[in-house]
């Protein structure tokens, strides 16, 4: 078999760069290892209800007015629609500390006044810091630059810096205890200056509309389709060959599986077989509407720590309940009625070699989930209210969840600490998109295979 463009990878970045190339080439064909789309984003079903996985909310909002915003940019590129997606923007998020707290919402000036009120010996430097990353131009080539370190150069209170990293590492770091600032400047911009929101429909719908996207424009979707090795010649790329033995022919790959992962199917090593990679752990609990008495209204996202000595990092334990992340994904707005049920998610820092090794003994491995998926519920009920007595379903995801569905080493959702920011390898004619390209979120993982096909294949064409 041959085709034109073969993408590896049938998840948000994925998608998006087959249907840029669609768009000028119908010979394009994507090879997802798992019987879905979405990887990362994708859903299932249990007791005949759709859960999501990894959708909390959606970061990047901007009105249709902004017309150099990612979120209008992108969609102009996929021919998509506002109106083919809906927008509900966030109510309000929290940042919470022990003794402090900060509000933000896709309204920047709420998030300037909260620092104002709760940190006002930092005001004018917290201003000036925005000026910096305003100017800046995270997309230019250069060398890592530790966030601690230039935020402690504008900012005098540790507790503010660890504050506003809070929210940015769970949302996109690879790095323990800190980020590329050049990824900060992007999850700063998308986070608090743009802000959240959720397309009207599900997970599902997304990718329906995806795949029908692509569809349309004449690409070829291949599910339950696994890349044993990509097949090269000195610095070019001839083809894949299937897990099936299958040998596919092309002029052009885009791989979105990760730095490593590519690696390995080029029989080359990892490239820091070192790297201490983050992995969570995350509960779902599916509630009654009765636990609306109780949950807070106002709050779609709460980013939290129990330690005003804020560390993201691997913990030396199976789950670490410190800090995490809890996701009300009712509440956004025109979202909080209608639903006979719903959801409330967290997010944890996990310990992967510890829930690998537990695996080895399947009854241990159940035990060590539901005694953590009780705990998560246990651990978030201070801060945001009792709900344990109106759980219907629960599910709770490990390290080794997301690896067996994803195939991302280590489960690390957010893969390798490395990104090759210019999307190239080695080969002429292989490019990487997706996550360890360096474009953050879902709406930064489809630029980035956007991004990357117009740089290295249809300006080329």
């Amino acid at each position: 078999m041959q085709a034109s463009f073969v993408v590896i990878g049938g998840g948000l970045s994925g998608l998006a760069a087959a249907i840029r190339l669609a768009r000028y080439n119908e010979n394009v064909l994507v090879l997802e290892r798992h019987s879905r789309v979405g990887g990362l984003n994708s859903y299932y079903y249990r007791n005949n209800r759709l859960f999501e996985t990894g959708l909390h909310a959606i970061t990047n909002y901007a009105d249709k007015a902004a017309k150099h915003a990612p979120l209008n940019k992108l969609l102009r590129q996929l021919k998509i629609s506002r109106d083919e997606i809906g927008f509900h923007q966030q109510i309000s998020s929290e940042i919470k500390f022990p003794e402090t707290s900060l509000l933000f919402s896709n309204e920047f000036g709420e998030l300037q006044q909260q620092i104002k009120d709760k940190f006002p010996a930092e005001s004018d430097n917290f201003q000036r810091l925005v000026r910096y990353i305003d100017e800046a131009d995270p997309f230019r080539e250069q060398e890592y630059r530790s966030t601690r370190t230039v935020l402690s150069s504008f900012l005098d209170d540790r507790l503010l810096v660890n504050m506003l990293l809070c929210p940015i590492l769970y949302y996109g770091s690879s790095w323990e205890n800190d980020i590329d600032f050049k990824q900060f400047i992007i999850m700063f911009r998308s986070l608090y200056q743009e802000g959240l929101f959720r397309p009207a429909g599900t997970i599902k719908n997304l990718l329906d509309l995806l795949v029908g996207k692509l569809n349309h424009y004449g690409g070829t979707l291949k599910l339950g389709t696994g890349v044993r090795n990509i097949i090269s010649q000195g610095e070019k790329i001839i083809g894949v060959t299937l897990e099936s033995g299958e040998k596919i022919l092309c002029k052009h790959l885009v791989s979105t599986i990760g730095l490593d992962e590519t690696r390995l199917l080029l029989g080359r090593k990892k490239d820091n077989p070192d790297d201490r990679r983050l992995s969570f752990v995350e509960s779902i609990f599916q509630v009654d509407r009765q636990a609306l008495n109780t949950l807070p209204g106002d709050r779609t996202c709460i980013f939290y720590s129990k330690k005003e000595d804020f560390r993201f990092e691997q913990p030396e334990i199976p789950v670490c309940y410190d800090s995490g992340v809890i996701s009300l994904p009712f509440n956004f707005q025109d979202l909080q009625s209608g639903k006979d049920s719903i959801e409330v998610r967290t997010t944890h820092l996990a310990n992967y070699q510890q829930w690998f090794k537990a695996a080895e003994d399947s009854t241990k491995y159940d035990e060590m989930k539901s005694t953590h998926g009780l705990r998560a519920c246990t651990e978030v009920e201070p801060i945001i209210g009792g709900f344990s007595d109106h759980i219907v379903f629960s599910d709770f995801f490990t390290p080794l969840t997301v690896e067996r569905f994803t195939g991302k080493h280590g489960g690390a959702i957010y893969g390798s600490p490395r990104k090759v920011s210019d999307g190239s390898i080695g080969y002429d004619n292989l490019v990487l998109a997706g996550t360890d390209q360096g474009f953050l979120g879902i709406i930064g993982s489809m630029l980035s295979g956007v991004s990357m096909v117009n740089k290295h294949i249809l300006s080329k064409l």
